[in-house]
């Protein structure tokens, strides 16, 4: 209440004589809280609160500057200090919520093909050493999340000399792969709930964790997700002409598909990983729920991709030491 207390002080400050209602928007799985201000004409404002002793706003701020060639909001107010910032307002509509109310598979590739265009506009903004490279040592710190916080906090368990022998091969069949893939723009989080249905093209959040990265990364992110789940035809079909769309645009996708196919899927893997990892964090460290019943489903991801691939092999072997086996359509074999 003390945050929100001070928000609506520092919003009266940059909008003096300007009456408004404050309510709760969301929260995202870190610190920060988001509100919306409704003024008495019926315009708004979104309003970030980000504790400052928790985390800056800065990177948000320098993101949005880079990431201008697509639909970000505008920052209207910042004030990095107290940490809280008056966005630009996309309204109550996320991709998330529209696909779960239309089910029909012909808005789904309508509205997943709309941000394949934005992704692939982002993309080609993309220039080097405009922000943290997407490394090995981050790669390799993110999927250790997997045995530090899932298999040790919510399997119970610890792995064993020939599962950790397992794990590395596992490891080593994947880094290789994704790290040999051209860099871009990574948006790090291009998820269905960080996209807005808003009129003219999607409306694009929570950039700030941005890297310079595999150019497969985003397009994982949006096709294998946490909330929402698509069969393998569908998936392989926006694949497709995600692949069709950025050879056009000049982007350097290889022109091989089925090579880009895999590259896809392995960084699907190094993905999966992580996110199960995290997931389980925020439940046995931060105390939050929310996403702990999805933990499931990036592991059928990984035990669907490590069907089709030989090398990963290894780490079919490890899941199902760990967990058991499941019979799961494995779809396409390449």
């Amino acid at each position: 209440m003390q945050r929100e207390s001070e928000l609506k002080k520092w919003l009266h400050t940059c909008y003096p004589q300007q009456d408004f209602v404050l309510s709760f928007a969301a929260a995202d799985a870190d610190f920060r809280r988001y509100f919306r201000a409704v003024f008495k004409d019926n315009h708004s404002v979104i309003c970030m609160d980000a504790p400052p002793d928790k985390m800056s706003i800065q990177p948000y701020i320098k993101v949005q500057h880079l990431f201008q060639a697509i639909n970000v909001p505008k920052i209207y107010h910042a004030d990095a200090q107290k940490g809280f910032m008056a966005l630009e307002d996309f309204g109550h509509t996320p991709y998330l919520a529209a696909l779960l109310q239309d089910k029909r598979p012909e808005v789904h590739k309508i509205l997943l093909l709309e941000a394949v265009d934005e992704l692939i506009t982002l993309q080609k903004a993309s220039l080097p050493d405009q922000l943290p490279i997407y490394d090995e040592t981050v790669m390799t710190r993110e999927m250790q999340l997997f045995p530090e916080w899932y298999v040790q906090k919510e399997l119970g368990l610890s792995l064993t000399e020939k599962q950790k022998h397992l794990w590395q091969q596992a490891i080593s069949a994947v880094l290789p792969v994704i790290l040999a893939q051209p860099q871009v723009y990574v948006h790090r989080d291009y998820i269905v709930r960080n996209i807005m249905l808003t009129r003219g093209r999607p409306g694009i959040l929570d950039f700030q964790d941005a890297l310079y990265g595999p150019i497969t990364y985003d397009l994982v992110s949006l096709l294998r997700d946490a909330f929402i789940e698509w069969d393998e035809e569908f998936v392989l079909d926006i694949v497709i002409r995600y692949w069709e769309k950025a050879r056009a645009a000049g982007l350097p996708v290889h022109n091989d598909f089925d090579h880009f196919y895999r590259d896809f899927e392995l960084m699907g893997v190094q993905r999966h990983l992580k996110v199960a990892g995290i997931f389980a964090r925020l439940y046995y460290r931060d105390g939050k729920d929310k996403y702990r019943s999805e933990i499931h489903r990036f592991l059928k991801y990984l035990r669907n991709t490590s069907r089709r691939y030989h090398e990963l092999r290894p780490l079919l072997q490890l899941i199902t030491e760990l967990i058991g086996a499941e019979e799961i359509q494995t779809g396409y074999t390449f």
